[in-house]
């Protein structure tokens, strides 16, 4: 019974959490000095396209190495490379394209 009610409620909870953006990406890194949008920039300028851009950062999730990050040596030394994300494809890939969404230029410039 009790194995049960904690299910429900870690469901309900994961529910009303908002999307997988915002679970999985920002709470962490409200903590950093450099926000979302600016590593967004990083990325977009490395690998210029929306698929480059996609598959550059969840290969990142996967697999992040000092190599293979967009963040400044600064930046990896004061906050170290990211551990691996174990979340489902699924998820990440939702995350990646609200991401994607929110802070893309095309078609939001004037």
């Amino acid at each position: 019974m009790v194995g049960k009610l904690l299910l429900f409620t870690s469901l309900t909870l994961t529910l009303f959490a908002g999307n997988a953006y915002e679970r999985e990406c920002v709470a962490c890194h409200q903590k950093l000095p450099m926000s979302l949008q600016r590593m967004f920039m990083n990325y977009l300028l490395v690998y210029s396209g929306e698929t480059n851009t996609k598959v550059a950062l969840k290969y990142y999730m996967r697999h992040p190495r000092k190599d293979t990050s967009v963040m400044s040596d600064l930046f990896l030394k004061n906050f170290a490379v990211k551990k691996p994300m174990t979340i489902s494809d699924k998820v990440l890939d939702e995350a990646i394209d609200i991401y994607w969404e929110k802070y893309k230029v095309i078609g939001k410039l004037r």
